[in-house]
């Protein structure tokens, strides 16, 4: 059977210097650092046989992209599926007692973590990674493939991939800016899963989606 990699990545740091949730908002590109994050990354697959980079729609992911792709002569595609998950929050700050949460008329949406009642659902996040992984990893038989997304979309999919509850602690996430969550395919079967920081560790309760 063949062997083909699926690198989810993480996009870099994003400017915000409003600190607001900005989900799927246009206009929130890389700051200087997650620019220079995603050449460490560009760096680390150099000498890896990547003959697909795919990336969300979204600015952040697709100048993520960009390095990676231009080191391995590719372009990039898009697909939807990558995208952040949505948010009720969405333009808001939303920090532990600032902003949003804590005001009365929001706390309705705070009613079911486990759904979670605030944003898309975790099962359907789930299902639309797993068909761009699957996706992915079809179109890259054989090789390695590169698909760009956000913090929750990554890490929601490795959980169901790993057979534990979706509903978990956001702190607990371990899904730096910039970090590969690689899954090892031997033909369509599953058989590894390697967590990687190319570009160092930072912390994905601060540094934004």
């Amino acid at each position: 059977m063949s062997r083909t990699i699926v690198h989810l990545l993480r996009h870099g740091e994003v400017h915000n210097p409003e600190g607001i949730l900005y989900g799927r908002l246009p206009g929130y590109g890389l700051s200087d650092r997650g620019r220079e994050q995603a050449v460490l990354v560009a760096q680390a697959l150099r000498p890896h046989n990547l003959v697909r980079v795919v990336a969300s729609p979204l600015q952040r992911a697709q100048e993520t992209a960009e390095p990676i792709a231009g080191a391995h002569r590719l372009d990039i595609a898009t697909d939807e599926r990558l995208i952040e998950a949505d948010n009720a929050f969405e333009g808001q700050r939303v920090s532990v007692g600032d902003g949003a949460l804590r005001k009365p008329e929001h706390w309705p949406k705070l009613r079911n973590p486990v759904r979670p009642s605030w944003g898309e659902p975790y099962v359907d996040i789930a299902r639309r990674m797993l068909g761009a992984v699957y996706r992915a990893r079809a179109a890259a038989e054989g090789g390695e493939v590169l698909c760009v997304s956000h913090q929750l979309p990554i890490w929601t999919v490795r959980r169901f991939l790993e057979g534990r509850r979706l509903w978990h602690d956001p702190r607990s996430r371990q899904c730096s800016l910039a970090s590969l969550t690689s899954l090892v395919f031997d033909g369509e079967e599953l058989t590894d899963i390697v967590y990687s920081e190319p570009a160092g560790t930072t912390d994905p309760t601060v540094t934004g989606a």
